[in-house]
């Protein structure tokens, strides 16, 4: 008989390893300036839990509509709305200490499609040194792979660093 893990099980351990790489993330980027970017608001959580952790850093949020709570929901300055493959676009450059992705939907030819263009991406959005986390696998020689906080499984979630070469961009 084959033991799978059902759909509620998978959720909850998605969301421990989320909140276990955003704390680490988060003392990992006390020292460092720069903005931190959430490409996929969702209903907030994770925003919420990075405003929380990073009190005072800004922290813009991405998303192609709002369907977060009311009190997950960026200020207006801090809301970038529509497709994010173009949006985020805009932000090259910004220096980012942190960029959070959370845009894998679990049907794998979606999240192909998205692969096309987030590992380039992620890495044009940060400082050098800046850290990325991710619920994809993000390929890209500028993205070097970190260890995980302990209590997350292999490839529950990913942490990369970017690379201190500002070359690239």
């Amino acid at each position: 008989m084959e033991w799978r893990v059902s759909r509620l099980d998978s959720f909850i351990r998605r969301m421990v390893a989320q909140r276990l790489v955003i704390d680490w993330a988060a003392q990992a980027i006390a020292d460092r300036e720069g903005p931190v970017l959430e490409l996929g608001l969702g209903n907030g959580r994770t925003y919420h839990h990075l405003r929380e952790q990073l009190p005072g850093r800004r922290i813009i949020a991405f998303d192609i509509k709002v369907t977060a709570q009311p009190d997950s929901i960026p200020a207006p300055e801090d809301l970038v709305l529509g497709d994010i493959r173009e949006t985020a676009r805009k932000f090259t450059g910004i220096g980012a200490a942190l960029v959070h992705s959370d845009l894998g939907s679990g049907i794998a030819e979606r999240d192909r499609e998205t692969l096309l263009w987030l590992p380039a991406l992620v890495p044009t959005l940060l400082a050098p040194g800046g850290i990325a986390l991710s619920d994809l696998k993000l390929e890209d020689p500028r993205l070097v792979p970190q260890a995980l906080p302990e209590g997350v499984a292999q490839e529950r979630y990913r942490i990369y660093r970017r690379t201190a070469s500002s070359s690239g961009i």
